[in-house]
């Protein structure tokens, strides 16, 4: 019992952690997050009104193995071109219409086909984001409908873009 009493005496007592990591903390933005590079996936129809191609290309990249199914690609793809090939059609007959009357209108005619053009856009980014919001967002992928330049020319177009979501540190205490 001789042996407890001077470690009783301390048994109350606090003491202070020295924090000598407190000089070392680095905050999140700092830190890098490993990303590779977005997928492309460019239109591969051989219509395309103001950049906009008439079908995307449903072939699986393999890059996206073990990332996502060949299966899941392939029906947003089917979705995306059945989006394309309801609404191009319209647009191209438009288009003709537009530019047999742009003498006479003075280029006023093409605007039904811009307004039509900017709404398939936008019906196909809402079909994007939905995509993402059910699968891809879970998987560490997101889907973006963006506008590119084209490899050989100065000419613009829309491409799907399979972006990969940074991935956040877990382990790290909040």
């Amino acid at each position: 019992m001789s042996v407890l009493l001077p470690n009783m005496a301390d048994f109350d007592t606090i003491y202070e952690l020295e924090d000598e990591d407190e000089d070392h903390v680095v905050s999140e933005e700092v830190l890098p997050r490993y990303c590779p590079e977005p997928v492309v996936v460019r239109g591969a129809g051989h219509i395309t009104v103001f950049g906009l191609s008439n079908r995307f290309d449903s072939e699986f990249p393999a890059v996206l193995t073990g990332k996502v199914a060949p299966e899941e690609f392939k029906t947003s793809i089917s979705r995306v071109n059945a989006c394309l090939k309801k609404n191009l059609p319209v647009n191209v007959k438009w288009l003709l219409c537009g530019c047999l009357c742009c003498c006479c209108t003075v280029g006023c005619s093409l605007w039904p086909v811009i307004c039509l053009n900017k709404r398939t856009r936008k019906s196909i980014q809402k079909l994007l984001e939905w995509e993402n919001n059910r699968l891809y967002h879970k998987l560490g992928l997101h889907w973006k409908f963006t506008r590119r330049k084209c490899e050989g020319s100065n000419m613009m177009e829309y491409v799907i873009l399979v972006e990969f979501l940074p991935k956040y540190p877990i382990f790290r205490p909040d």
